[in-house]
Order: structure tokens, then C-alpha cells, then sequence
């Protein structure tokens, strides 16, 4: 076996979050799997960080009926006081922030600050969370009835099963986390299968909170494992909710197995995200917010910008301002923990690949790649962040999500025509425009203008924060995560009707006699 990373010094951070050489990748109450040992890679290199040990579909039996029974003690704790273990976990994670933060990018491949970053939007989560555990009202609605009250009560749904993304490994399980626990909920906890350290450092910080407040740690357990887990998740009936963030096919297939047993799910799936740029756009704005939604986390966001949808008068400057940028950061491609990298490596050899193909697709169809366009000769799984330029806006490779620095430059004659092409993807997350017309903004945020979930004006497609709800329409699923009112995917609402009178008058004044 190659030597683990995490027998390096350089990288005792892992020692710190508890991880060594061989990990065990299943928690309900005590750490404990009976699967394969699995290595888990850094993108960068290619080398194993360290081992663990997966849980099988027996290890999930155990663990949904310690969910089961640890919901059922921290369903009766009140919101507020739930709201205080989520407090505590927030100040957890702050103490633990910058050796997080490097797991993620170690692990993940995404640079330094973004790794921070994540680690970050779960204590803001944290945070909001605490405020929602003192609102989670309900209406008090007029009723036609004398002497009777209408109301309505909220409660928690049970288990709320989590299958997180490797590009987000610890945020996505965040917004779900605080939101479910606050709402009364436990949770079982399945992570990507190539970012397991990242889902046992968390848990073990969990772990450490629950204990000291002695509640059942069972509330947050965690089974990281193969597809044989995500089914027996989707297609178990005491799953009450099940929030599934990955492809698009994938979470058709997550979707209907839940359907067919009626079940709750939460979907965030694909994103094929694009930014509109008028005539009169400030480009001063427009080239950063282009550059770093379509590089960043190497193109590996579900909201980066794939697709930059310009009018025809401003087409050639953009472009030739975009290859400007993009060949003034092609020397800070490197290493995700070195403090000068922007742009790290993309996940694994099939993202690699992926991103070769599609290329070569798209110059066969017509596209012309104006910068990049190349595998990098490196150890790691790096690439040039890549401009394409002459294709249709309906080629096939245009309209297909490829999870990598790829960004299709289409050109448009007028608003209207722009806002017809960026409404044909399949996908519906993020959208963005960059204008100074205040009409055209009405218009874009309108029922004529963008059918995401997430309709911006001159900022970028990605970055979203944790107050909105996060989420998109079509094939991204309908899900909303993180703010606003997403805390009510989490629970059961309740319509109760209440008789404080001594009569039993009917609804709609019938007569029953």
C-alpha cells in the first residue's frame, strides 16, 4: 500500500480532526462498518489521504433504527432548546474552521478560501437556524364557524435521510443539518463516496456536542457507502424526507424511487447556468463576475457559469476581454492549499475526461476554443479553464451540463432572444443579467423573464447566500434548501380546527338531523 497522507506532518491537520490511517465510515451512536476499506484521494496528486472502512446495507439497518429511536427522544424537546445544540455546533465548527476548511480542500480539490468558505456557510446556517427555532409558527386563520379557532401546527417529519455532492462536502449537509434539527428531526447522513473524511470530521465534531449535552449522538449518524445504501435510503418507508443533492439522472432515478412509496423528497440536482450581458452592461462588472463564476472551484459548482449569452453589440470586446483574463490566471493553477493557487484540479480522471470530450465535441460541431482547451501535464486531474465560441445555442454540447471550466459564448440580437436562450436548457438553478435598464430587470424577474430558481441581476450566477431559499425549477429538481421559508420542506403541517363552544354547528350550515 502507498504511503497515506495523513502520515505526512505537513498535514496534521487530518490528526487534529480526528482522522488517521484507517477510518471507519459508519456512525449511529457508536463508529462502527462492516464493508469494503476504501482509499480516499486527493485530487491534486492522486494520492490516497487515508482509508475507510464503508458501511453496507446491514450497516443501514442498524442505523435507521437508531435514527428511528433517537428522533423519537428529540422530537419533544422544544424548538428553542433545540435551537441551542445548533448554537453549540455552530461554535464547534468556528473552532474548528481552518482545519475544516483544509480537509475540504484537500479532499475535494477546491482552493483554500473556498474551503473556508464552506466550512463558513454551515456556521451561517448555524446561526440562522438558532433565530428560526423561536419563529417556526404557524397561521391563525379566521374560521366561519362561532366558537371554533382555526389554526395551523407545524411538526417534525421523523428521519431525514441526506445524500450530499462531492463538489460541496460539508455545506450541503450543513443547510440540511441545522434546518432538520431544528425542526425536530434526526438524520442519516450519506456523503459522496470520494469525499468520506470530510463527512467523519464533521460528524465527529457532532458527535462531541451531543454527548456533552447527553442527547442520543444517533440523531446525526452517518453511513458513507455505494449506491446499495442510496437505494436502501430512497426506497425505505421510514425515511420521512429524503434531500438528495446530485446529476440530474441520477436524482430522476432517487425521485421516482421515492415517489413510488410516497415519500418526501428534496431535489438539487443539474445546472446549466448562464449569464446574460447587454449593450449597455458595465464590462468592467461583467469580465470578474465572468471569471469567477465559470473558474472558480474549477468549473465544478452546480452554479457556475457555463453558458454567456451576449448581445451582438458588445460580443468581440467581451470575448476578447474574457481570453485577457482567463490567460492572466493560467499560472494560478496548482495546488488547492497553496496560498497563490485560483484554480485547482477538477475531482477525478473521469472529470478529465469528460472535459477532453466534450471539447472535441464541441469543435466538431462547429465551436472554435479561443483560450485553453487542454489537459494540463501534471500530477492531478488539472486542466485549462476553456472559451468556446461559435456554436448554436441548441448544440447538444451546449445544452448538456459539463462539471468543468468549459463556458460556451453565444450571441444574441436583443434582450428578448436572450432570454429565450437562456430558458431552453433543461436545467433551471441560476441565471444572471448585466444591464443598466430598469425595465429590462423588471421584465427579467417577471413570469416573462427567467424560469430559475435563482433569477440575479448584475452579480454572478454563483455565491449565493444562506438567508435565500437555494434551489432551481425543471430538471434541477424543484428543491429549496438553506433560508427563507425551505425549513418547511423539514416538517408535517397540520390544519386544526378547534371547538371552544358548546354547539356543533356544521360547515357550509348543513343541517344533520
Amino acid at each position: 500500500m502507498a504511503s497515506l497522507l495523513v502520515q505526512d506532518p505537513k498535514y496534521s491537520f487530518l490528526h487534529d480532526l480526528g482522522l488517521d490511517k484507517r477510518n471507519e465510515g459508519v456512525f449511529n451512536g457508536e463508529w462502527k462498518a462492516s464493508g469494503a476499506t476504501v482509499e480516499s484521494i486527493n485530487p491534486a496528486t492522486n494520492e490516497p489521504i487515508a482509508m475507510v472502512r464503508v458501511g453496507t446495507v446491514e450497516d443501514y439497518e442498524k442505523t435507521i433504527v437508531a435514527a428511528r429511536q433517537a428522533y423519537e427522544q428529540w422530537r419533544t424537546v422544544p424548538a428553542p432548546a433545540r435551537g441551542e445544540i445548533v448554537r453549540q455546533i455552530g461554535d464547534k465548527l468556528r473552532a474548528n474552521l481552518q482545519n475544516l476548511g483544509k480537509l475540504v480542500s484537500l479532499e475535494m480539490g477546491k482552493i483554500l478560501p473556498e474551503g473556508v468558505g464552506e466550512v463558513q456557510e454551515y456556521i451561517d446556517i448555524c446561526d440562522f437556524a438558532v433565530g428560526l427555532s423561536r419563529m417556526l409558527n404557524g397561521k391563525v386563520i379566521p374560521s366561519e364557524r362561532p366558537g371554533h379557532v382555526l389554526l395551523e401546527q407545524w411538526n417534525p417529519l421523523g428521519v431525514v435521510g441526506i445524500i450530499s455532492a462531492f463538489n460541496f462536502p460539508c455545506a450541503v449537509y450543513g443547510w440540511n443539518n441545522a434546518l432538520a434539527l431544528v425542526t425536530g428531526n434526526s438524520m442519516i447522513w450519506k456523503p459522496a463516496p470520494s469525499t468520506p473524511l470530510v463527512s467523519i470530521a464533521v460528524t465527529r465534531l457532532l458527535e462531541e456536542v451531543l454527548r456533552k449535552n447527553d442527547i442520543n449522538p444517533a440523531l446525526c449518524s452517518l453511513i458513507c457507502g455505494e449506491g446499495d445504501v442510496g437505494q436502501s435510503l430512497a426506497k425505505d418507508p421510514r425515511v420521512n424526507l429524503l434531500s438528495f443533492t446530485g446529476s440530474t439522472e441520477v436524482g430522476r432515478i432517487v425521485g421516482q424511487q421515492v415517489q413510488a412509496r410516497f415519500g418526501k423528497h428534496l431535489l438539487e440536482l443539474g445546472g446549466n447556468n448562464a449569464i446574460i450581458v447587454m449593450d449597455d452592461a458595465d464590462l468592467d462588472m461583467v469580465v470578474p463576475a465572468l471569471v469567477f463564476a465559470s473558474v472558480g472551484t474549477a468549473g465544478q459548482r452546480c452554479t457556475t457559469t457555463r453558458r454567456v449569452i451576449v448581445h451582438e453589440a458588445v460580443h468581440d470586446e467581451v470575448v476578447d476581454r474574457m481570453i485577457k483574463a482567463y490567460k492572466q490566471i493560467e499560472n494560478r493553477i496548482g495546488d488547492p492549499l497553496d496560498a497563490g493557487t485560483l484554480i485547482g484540479p477538477l475531482h477525478n480522471e473521469v472529470a478529465v475526461l469528460n472535459y477532453k470530450a466534450t471539447i472535441a465535441e464541441s469543435i466538431a460541431s462547429g465551436g472554435r476554443v479561443v483560450v485553453g482547451g487542454k489537459i494540463i501535464d501534471r500530477p492531478g486531474n488539472y486542466v485549462n479553464p476553456t472559451i468556446i465560441t461559435n456554436l448554436a445555442h441548441d448544440t447538444p454540447c451546449v445544452l448538456r451540463e459539463t462539471f468543468a471550466p468549459i463556458t460556451y459564448v453565444l450571441k444574441v440580437g436583443s434582450f428578448d432572444e436572450a432570454v429565450a436562450v437562456n430558458n431552453e436548457a433543461k436545467q433551471g438553478l441560476s441565471s444572471s443579467v448585466f444591464t443598466q435598464n430598469i425595465g429590462n430587470i423588471f421584465k427579467w424577474l417577471g413570469p416573462e423573464g427567467s424560469d430559475c430558481g435563482i433569477v440575479n441581476v448584475n452579480i454572478p450566477t454563483n455565491g449565493a447566500e444562506i438567508g435565500g431559499a437555494f434551489g432551481g425549477e425543471k430538471e434541477t429538481g424543484g428543491g429549496r434548501e438553506s433560508g427563507s421559508d425551505s425549513w418547511k420542506q423539514y416538517m408535517r403541517r397540520s390544519t386544526c380546527t378547534i371547538n371552544y363552544s358548546k354547539q356543533l354547528p356544521l360547515a357550509q350550515g348543513i343541517k344533520f338531523e
